[in-house]
């Protein structure tokens, strides 16, 4: 029941805000880890190794920042909601663009158009959500809205599961050959910008913004070539908290991307495990994700951002044989359950912390350009991995992954200790 009750704090409005976030946040998660489910199956259809392949990941994620900057002068100029619209349907478009593909190049394209919608959704919902929730449930919500990425995850590796056991029966090479219509399945999201344009009201903070600058008969909103130029006066003005921001998005980025992007192909290839298996074990670890980032992100408001991201990273350690090392189906779902717990735990704080620590005229650009730079800054862990991979360990993706978890959960813990707090700060401006 105590779970339930920063629901309670919320009106119907705000439950409509945040689920139409949430589920924008997941949907494009969704669609993103839809291609880590399949990247042998790509590349077996392109002809390329997976080191080749684990390029599309790279440019989905260096992309992202463009993405952040564009759509984040489009939510200061035109409004959070429309914004958000606009997104959903680009992300979807690029999504259903990957399916019919017919060459290497045009996949790659796709995938990096892709990434600049991705780049988009999360600053935008972001801003929006906590814009319009109250201030007391901030840190359990950030935690929720957060999660929507492993819920994304979660998703992919149901819907790959449950393909994979449909197409075994009617195609000789099952799902390798059929990867194309999981992207087609991943354009659906764009439905949900029917849910956004008639059940989802504007944040009250960028209202209130729009009224203001009308009261005072200021001119209209400035060009995005005048929005980037003042964008990076504010970055040059607050260019510590930026390049701080950036260096602990790079370290969140690493840690999350690290466990993530070549699990599934870690499992199947390392543990010869099938495409069911394999997405039954990543839903288990994504169920742990989402409990982590819900825990975690309300023990915030209690002990403080830096305090918990801190315990959550660090406690990941310890997890690492479980999840790397293990003989056992069932173990191995066991570590991915608590490593992921712990990374989403962690990650579950980001919103709010961003946010917080964020100069109020530019909400929906700052956290989520920081974000994204700090992402483009880890875009080629997956590629980095398979090759010290197929390098140094034969193919072997678990030293790998096991390295990766150790070093950067621990940079981390000290980006963020290193790092100032803002808890509980006023974001009903802008």
């Amino acid at each position: 029941m105590k779970l339930l009750q920063p629901f309670r704090a919320l009106d119907a409005r705000q439950r409509r805000v945040f689920l139409a976030c949430f589920l924008g946040w997941s949907l494009d998660a969704f669609d993103f880890f839809l291609l880590t489910y399949c990247l042998d199956s790509v590349g077996a259809t392109f002809h390329l190794s997976l080191k080749i392949v684990a390029e599309s990941l790279f440019w989905t994620l260096a992309m992202r920042p463009a993405g952040a900057l564009f759509f984040g002068w489009l939510a200061e100029r035109y409004g959070r909601r429309l914004t958000l619209m606009i997104n959903i349907a680009c992300f979807s478009l690029f999504e259903l663009a990957s399916a019919f593909a017919p060459s290497w190049p045009v996949f790659l394209v796709s995938r990096a158009l892709f990434g600049v919608a991705m780049g988009g959704e999360w600053g935008v919902g972001a801003a929006l959500t906590l814009e319009t929730l109250p201030v007391e449930v901030r840190g359990f919500f950030s935690g929720l809205l957060q999660e929507g990425y492993v819920t994304g995850n979660l998703i992919a590796a149901a819907v790959a599961g449950l393909f994979g056991l449909f197409v075994a029966h009617l195609h000789p090479q099952g799902f390798a050959a059929s990867w194309r219509m999981l992207f087609v399945i991943g354009a659906l999201p764009s439905l949900l910008v029917f849910y956004v344009r008639s059940s989802v009201e504007e944040s009250p903070a960028w209202e209130a913004g729009r009224q203001t600058r009308a009261a005072r008969q200021l001119k209209p909103r400035k060009p995005m070539i005048a929005f980037v130029r003042d964008g990076l006066a504010l970055v040059v003005r607050y260019g510590r908290s930026f390049l701080f921001l950036t260096v602990l998005m790079f370290s969140f980025n690493s840690l999350s991307h690290g466990t993530q992007d070549l699990y599934a192909t870690f499992l199947k290839h390392d543990d010869g495990l099938s495409v069911p298996t394999v997405s039954a074990v990543a839903m288990i670890g994504m169920i742990g994700a989402v409990l982590g980032g819900l825990i975690c992100g309300t023990l915030s408001e209690r002990f403080g951002r830096r305090r918990t991201i801190a315990v959550a990273a660090l406690l990941a350690i310890p997890m690492i044989p479980l999840w790397a090392w293990s003989h056992t189906v069932v173990m191995l779902a066991v570590g991915g359950f608590l490593i992921q717990f712990m990374v989403q735990g962690a990650w579950g704080i980001v919103p709010v912390h961003l946010n917080e620590l964020a100069p109020p005229a530019v909400r929906a650009v700052f956290p989520g350009v920081a974000y994204q730079l700090g992402n483009l800054l880890a875009s080629r862990n997956g590629v980095f991995q398979a090759g010290i991979a197929a390098h140094f360990y034969s193919g072997r993706l678990a030293p790998v992954m096991s390295w990766t978890v150790l070093v950067v959960a621990l940079l981390v813990a000290l980006v963020t200790s290193l790092g100032p707090e803002a808890k509980g700060a006023d974001l009903s401006n802008v």
